[in-house]
């Protein structure tokens, strides 16, 4: 046959397989030798799995029969095996029956710790909650619970003595602030839990929010809970002084009942700031300041108004300087000078307070005229930082 005959009719490509197809199936054929390796690889693997189990069952038994051999031959040891194996069903069920019986039941209940309006409601609750339970099986939880209503209850303290008594202690969290949210006046602890109207008073620091919340709820403001942070941190004598906490110029400040302004600054270090503030108070040096600075606490700074002379004082630290405070001395006994040294007694600090509220006008105009911060400063501040000192407190 013609050559070109045979191509023409495409007999040479039906007697010889085309090039595609061969390529095709040389894939083909190593993609099985790999799956056949792969499946290999995988029984193998299972094999050995198998083996090691295996053995380790052999061993097993082995170990338990040596074991029950050694027992048979010692009559005493087999004895107290079965024993303990009667036992221990008995004893576990004991115990479970011995913990809700009566015979450990609570019966006797002594709260301590609470105080205010809500102590008795607080006694009840815990009291009727803790009845239920048993001094094997006491669930803290669940006294939790029955006071989950009462945000002034920060944790509890719980004690039994066998068989009927439970101790619960209450550990309070008080208030610390006033939050004052467009005229609703609600008491508020150091960690931001709102405590209710019912604990709110005057001799609390004021805060302005614009939230109003209800009790149990928590600030969630970051300027209001740096306040907080700052009035949970102060000794309970500077505390008691402290009117009003605001942000001003000079960042986180605080307003005494006296006038005296304490300039914070941020929440850091909140201890040795208030340890610094109640140094500079306790030193006579300071009496007649209008502020003090200790957003450096081992540097902290008093101010005086134009007009007013700082008290001679020893050395050449300058006048309205004061060190930090040293680590043996304690914060409550350096804020007793408190009375003198942020202008009178508490009696007068009060009657001020009353006689501003009763003038009509705003904070920092009464301390204006009252006082003359507005005016200028000695020890070297000069006249136009303290006016602007002094008016930085925002107007009620």
């Amino acid at each position: 046959m013609d050559r070109s005959f045979a191509g023409r009719l495409g007999i040479g490509s039906l007697t010889r397989p085309p090039a595609r197809g061969k390529a095709r199936s040389r894939r083909a054929v190593r993609g099985g030798a790999g799956r056949r390796a792969g499946s290999n690889g995988r029984a193998r693997a299972l094999d050995l799995a198998i083996a090691r189990l295996l053995r380790l069952a052999r061993a097993s038994a082995a170990g338990l029969g040596a074991g029950w051999a050694y027992v048979r031959a010692h009559r005493r040891l087999r004895i107290a095996l079965i024993a303990t194996a009667i036992a221990m069903p008995l004893l576990g069920g004991g115990w479970l029956w011995l913990r809700q019986s009566s015979l450990v039941s609570v019966q006797h209940v002594r709260v301590s710790g609470v105080h205010g309006a809500d102590s008795g409601a607080i006694e009840a609750a815990l009291s009727s909650a803790a009845r239920r339970m048993t001094t094997l099986d006491v669930q803290t939880g669940r006294l939790r619970a029955a006071v989950a209503s009462y945000p002034v209850v920060g944790d509890l303290q719980v004690h039994t003595s066998f068989p009927h008594s439970l101790s619960i202690r209450v550990i309070e969290q008080p208030p610390v602030a006033t939050l004052d949210a467009g005229g609703v006046k609600t008491a508020v602890a150091a960690n931001g839990v709102v405590l209710g109207t019912a604990r709110a008073s005057g001799a609390l620091p004021t805060l302005s929010s614009k939230v109003e919340l209800s009790p149990g709820e928590r600030v969630r403001e970051s300027a209001l809970q740096g306040q907080l942070t700052v009035l949970g941190a102060a000794p309970a004598r500077l505390a008691k002084s402290v009117e009003r906490a605001y942000s001003g110029p000079k960042g986180l400040t605080l307003r005494m009942r006296s006038g005296l302004l304490a300039y914070f600054g941020d929440v850091s270090r909140a201890h040795a700031k208030w340890a610094s503030l109640a140094r500079v108070l306790a030193d006579s040096g300071s009496a007649g300041a209008s502020y003090i600075d200790v957003r450096l606490p081992e540097r902290p700074a008093a101010g005086f108004p134009a007009g007013v002379a700082p008290p001679a004082i020893e050395g050449e630290a300058g006048a309205g300087e004061a060190g930090a405070p040293s680590s043996s001395e304690s914060q409550e006994t350096l804020a007793e000078g408190l009375a003198t040294a942020a202008g009178g007694s508490a009696s007068e600090q009060a009657s001020g307070a009353s006689e501003e509220a009763s003038s009509g006008e705003g904070e920092h105009t009464s301390e204006s005229a009252s006082e003359g911060e507005g005016t200028g400063e000695a020890s070297g501040e000069a006249s136009s930082e303290a006016s602007g000192e002094t008016s930085g407190e925002p107007a009620e």
